[in-house]
């Protein structure tokens, strides 16, 4: 494929496509862009899968390695190393496109699955999720800045919801095959098999990504941008040492958890956008919640199938499904905010979305009531991800209108490093109050509603995302 004369992308005038003209009539599935939507939607199917199937697995796999009391930690090591990766990605796409960090994260993503799926120790289970966490953090900023550069902003709407669109089916198939490969075959083979669905992406999207010409960037920006990577090094270190403290529970722990957050903190506030704290208008606060709407969702959906299991004492399976309804309504939420005619809306979708999701995590405490349906929780979670997908979808989009043609990959990579590192902290937090209450019932509850009042001051972040006019 070959690039005509630059053109420039409806709302971006200075920035030239990648790919022909854009016509105004062409769809995500047009002829123009559907090996490259393809491409990308397979690699996101990949992705949900193993999300949905391992978190099935995972509370047999802690239980069975006797490492419940790092269970927590299993979560959000992949999270940890994700952040390196992450601002790696970004620096990586920018010099020379999207496809090198793509491959190469795709490949880290296997080896992790690998890794813990041979695991004779929890420790080990939980090198093999940091490994994950690699390919992950490149997959997912690779991706962003494919959506940045490649399609139109008319189309972006639209790609994000196809990107959601792709948790469904995984969010539905994948807890019932994970669950009956557990219970039939063990836990181990649910991690084992799952590098077979990489092919597929690699056959697709190779092809498509290796015909999208690339611009070379400014000779300033041809080399790694060292200062970024000691910055992500910084925050990937202190993640650590939180996670790692939070799950100690000694004295030393102290010491530990004060080390990490000196890391953290300063490397924190230059990695993201200046003003990210304390919201200030405009993109800081669109990164800002991010990580808020990201982080709660996540960090109570960590303990949600582990309280089905061990307090209502339902299957893997069964346990695993509860999720499966969020997972559908998520791409519902995430369709919505694509529709044209609701653009000027976008705002008030992403407020209702976090008024949603704040419920959701409150209302996932309900199985924990004596008399409560154990239904509760799934019906909750949809709740959730109707919210989850109005809100995450929303923001990735007005991040592309925000950003300057030269900053796609480091806003993306902003806005996946405010997303990851704020899922470190909070499923760090929840997991050191839970182990700290020894995984009680009232343990849940300790982390579910915590957790749902920060969702909830998430509102008015989602107040100030757009930069005052004039």
């Amino acid at each position: 494929m070959t690039t005509a004369e630059a053109e420039p992308i409806p709302g971006n005038s200075d920035r030239p496509l990648l790919l022909e003209p854009d016509t105004g009539t062409d769809t995500v599935l047009g002829s123009r862009y559907r090996a490259l939507t393809l491409a990308m939607v397979s690699v996101v199917l990949l992705i949900a899968f193993e999300a949905t199937a391992v978190g099935t697995a995972m509370p047999v796999a802690a239980r069975e390695l006797d490492g419940l009391p790092l269970y927590a930690f299993a979560f959000s090591g992949y999270f940890t190393t994700s952040l390196f990766a992450m601002v790696v990605s970004g620096q990586w796409s920018d010099r020379s496109g999207p496809l090198a960090p793509l491959v190469a994260g795709i490949g880290a993503f296997a080896a992790g699955l690998l890794i813990s799926g041979a695991a004779q120790s929890m420790w080990l289970f939980v090198l093999g999720r940091a490994v994950q966490g690699i390919g992950g953090g490149l997959v997912i900023v690779a991706l962003y800045v494919v959506v940045s550069l490649a399609y139109p902003e008319r189309l972006r709407p639209a790609v994000m919801a196809g990107f959601a669109a792709s948790w469904v089916l995984p969010s539905i198939v994948g807890p019932l095959v994970a669950g009956t490969v557990t219970e039939q075959f063990g836990w181990r083979w649910v991690f084992l098999s799952i590098p077979v669905l990489i092919v597929p992406p690699l056959l697709i999207g190779l092809p498509a990504m290796r015909r999208m010409p690339v611009q070379p960037p400014p000779d300033d920006r041809r080399a790694p941008d060292g200062r970024r990577i000691r910055l992500a090094l910084a925050v990937s270190a202190g993640a650590g040492l939180l996670q790692y403290a939070g799950q100690d529970l000694r004295p030393l722990s102290l010491v530990l958890a004060a080390a990490g957050a000196a890391l953290i903190v300063p490397a924190a506030l230059k990695l993201l956008p200046r003003g990210t704290i304390r919201a200030a208008r405009g993109l800081p606060s669109v990164v800002l919640l991010r990580g808020v709407a990201s982080g709660t969702f996540l960090g109570a959906e960590t303990f949600v199938p582990l309280m089905l299991v061990t307090q209502r004492h339902l299957s893997p399976t069964l346990a695993g499904l509860s999720l499966a309804s969020g997972g559908i309504t998520w791409g519902i939420g995430s369709w919505i905010q694509g529709r044209p005619r609701l653009e000027p809306y976008r705002d008030r979708m992403v407020v209702t979305g976090m008024f949603l999701m704040a419920a959701a995590i409150a209302g996932a405490a309900l199985p924990l009531v004596s008399g409560a349906p154990v239904w509760s929780a799934a019906a909750a979670w949809a709740v959730g991800g109707l919210g989850a997908g109005l809100v995450i979808s929303s923001l990735s989009v007005i991040l592309f209108k925000l950003s300057a043609p030269s900053e796609a990959g480091a806003n993306s990579a902003a806005l996946q490093v405010s997303d990851a590192l704020a899922s470190v902290v909070l499923v760090a937090a929840a997991g050191t109050v839970f182990a700290a209450l020894g995984g009680a019932t009232g343990a849940f509850a300790a982390v579910f509603l915590p957790l749902s009042v920060l969702s909830l001051a998430g509102v008015a972040v989602a107040a100030r995302l757009r930069p005052k006019s004039g």
